[in-house]
């Protein structure tokens, strides 16, 4: 019966997104463009490949709501209070870093024209990225950024902590270029003027501040030596939509996306408010090195609901006082463990044993 009820109520929704809003129901800025001022998110659990588990692009209003609510129990489950009984907890698994609790990734596939999606990827026809080679690419892409990219995991100085774990940059591609939901924390706050959209990345407080010109022809990037972080963005209005194209990805991003992006590649975006509430999100990943044909996707923006909360991520950063004591301990050790060895190489009595402090 709750299934039931459900699926009932993601029909009623589907249906009622179907009828996109008139243009009079627009909120638009005073000098006529709609207003896409705001908070909004792309949270949902679509993931940009298609899974193997479905057939098609749509998903029926029917197993969408299945899948919601499956995703609710398992949420629900996992979140239960724990049996202090048991003793010590011990869920086998000592690397993870975050429980349930802090996982935020949507409950519902992401609904996109109306229609729930079993991919953000709508062409090729198989919602998969259509790489040369991948194995090749993330392997190129890697060792290009292998010169800039700071934190090689070894913890034995600044330079060796990931950045990711020092908070310095986001994961999972929710800055962009191709602005991806991930397990959290899929909060964007976007500012339009006249001449510029700001969009706010709350992950980590990545930015753009994209010039806006006024055609695609009057549009013009940085030089290639110029390349900002989370790439060189330019665009221009075609009617209600805001286009925007991507080029000259930083290197030491490439090295660490799902997507990457040669300096003969480029992104297109499309932004097209067909809501109060909702912006369709369109993309178009055109690069000859990397991809075999160029690929398409679209998801959907809309208004968070709740409070929004400010994402602090200080752990990499706080920790390196004792990440580097940590390391420097382990080379005091390594040199006592060398210095004894070669005291009982040379047959001399040991003194006495270390502390290890």
């Amino acid at each position: 019966m709750v299934r039931a009820r459900s699926a009932l109520v993601l029909s009623i929704l589907v249906l009622a997104a179907c009828a996109p809003a008139s243009a009079e129901e627009i909120p638009r800025t005073s000098w006529g463009k709609p207003d896409f001022t705001g908070y909004w998110t792309n949270r949902s659990t679509t993931q940009l490949e298609r899974p193997p588990q479905f057939r098609s692009l749509v998903v029926s209003a029917d197993e969408a709501a299945r899948i919601a609510e499956a995703a609710r129990t398992a949420a629900a489950a996992a979140n239960a209070p724990s049996d202090l009984s048991e003793g010590e907890f011990d869920d086998g698994n000592t690397e993870a870093g975050y429980n349930s609790f802090w996982v935020d990734p949507g409950d519902k596939l992401a609904i996109v024209r109306g229609e729930a999606r079993s991919s953000l990827i709508v062409s090729p026809a198989n919602g998969r990225i259509p790489y040369r080679n991948a194995a090749e690419s993330l392997r190129l892409v890697r060792a290009e950024g292998a010169e800039y990219r700071s934190g090689g995991g070894d913890y034995l100085g600044p330079e060796d902590v990931p950045l990711r774990e020092r908070c310095l940059i986001g994961f999972g591609n929710v800055g962009g270029p191709v602005m991806l939901s991930a397990l959290y924390n899929n909060t964007y706050q976007f500012v339009l003027t006249p001449d510029h959209l700001m969009v706010l990345t709350e992950m980590v407080h990545d930015a753009r501040t994209i010039p806006i010109f006024k055609s695609k022809d009057d549009a013009r990037h940085r030089p290639p030596e110029m390349a900002p972080w989370l790439g060189d963005t330019v665009a221009w209005w075609e009617g209600d939509t805001l286009v925007t194209r991507i080029r000259n990805l930083k290197p030491e991003q490439s090295a660490t996306t799902r997507i990457p992006l040669s300096p003969e590649g480029q992104v297109t975006e499309r932004f097209t408010q067909v809501g109060q509430d909702e912006i369709l999100y369109q993309f178009e990943v055109a690069d000859p090195v990397h991809y075999s044909e160029t690929w398409r996707g679209e998801t959907t923006f809309y208004r968070p609901e709740g409070r929004l909360y400010e994402y602090a991520c200080h752990e990499g950063n706080y920790a390196m006082s004792g990440i580097l004591a940590g390391a420097r301990r382990m080379e005091r050790l390594a040199a006592e463990a060398r210095a004894s060895d070669s005291k009982v190489q040379s047959g001399k009595p040991m003194s006495g044993r270390s502390t290890g402090r």
